[in-house]
């Protein structure tokens, strides 16, 4: 998971969300505390026997937006699924959360994940309660998918040249927009992997070997480039 907290942002753990300013609700508009909206999430993890095993947040200097990360116990052999989520009380955006094995939030609203099991407006008859009950829901039966997409590329077997042809279409030819210096670390992370998990030749282990090189990048640069790549690998 990601957090970026740019500029006129900061960077809080879980118990100062309580101290963050809750303006009056109107008659169209009903903030929900930021604190709130993390403590019945967690809650309603723990409904499912989700747990939560690291978690960050940030928010705008004067309390009206908050955006969070949390890595989850669930997940699979060498990864977790991670929440993006993130609050205003100012209008500026609805109650959002976003899942994945990859998730990015950035308080310039860069907002991504796999899939988004809630978008919210803070109307009138708003529920945090039933919206976070449905959107957990959304998210456990969307962890099934996810998992067996990794199973299908750590199943898939590819030769040396197969890898080698992949890595030259997305640098050399312009498959995907990526500086083309970082083709070498691929191919090094391919073929002399730093961990044994990658050692075998499968289509995890070139994607993993993609991810380790464009870890240079800038963290937004990165998340869209490894997107990319995912995209890229699951086409061929």
């Amino acid at each position: 998971m990601t957090l970026i907290a740019d500029r006129g942002t900061l960077k809080l753990d879980r118990s100062q969300l309580l101290h963050l300013p809750v303006p009056e609700a109107t008659a169209t508009h009903k903030p929900v505390p930021h604190h709130e909206v993390v403590e019945v999430l967690i809650e309603t993890l723990g409904f499912r026997q989700i747990g939560v095993v690291r978690d960050e947040y940030a928010a705008s200097s004067d309390g009206m937006r908050m955006f969070g990360v949390m890595d989850l116990e669930a997940g699979f052999e060498g990864c977790r699924f991670s929440i993006g989520l993130r609050n205003a009380h100012d209008k500026s955006m609805r109650l959002a959360l976003t899942v994945g094995y990859r998730v990015l939030v950035c308080s310039n609203l860069a907002f991504q994940g796999d899939f988004t099991p809630v978008l919210a407006k803070h109307s009138k008859r708003f529920s945090l309660v039933d919206s976070l009950a449905i959107g957990v829901d959304r998210i456990q039966r969307n962890f099934d998918p996810l998992r067996k997409q990794v199973e299908t590329w750590r199943g898939t077997q590819i030769t040396d040249d197969s890898a080698k042809l992949l890595i030259y279409e997305a640098f050399i030819e312009g498959e995907l927009d990526l500086p083309k210096h970082l083709a070498r670390d691929v191919h090094r992370h391919y073929f002399q992997p730093d961990h044994e998990a990658f050692a075998p030749r499968t289509m995890w282990s070139l994607a993993n070997a993609f991810t380790s090189a464009l870890k240079p990048l800038e963290p937004t640069s990165f998340f869209r480039a490894t997107a990319k790549v995912g995209a890229f690998l699951h086409s061929n």
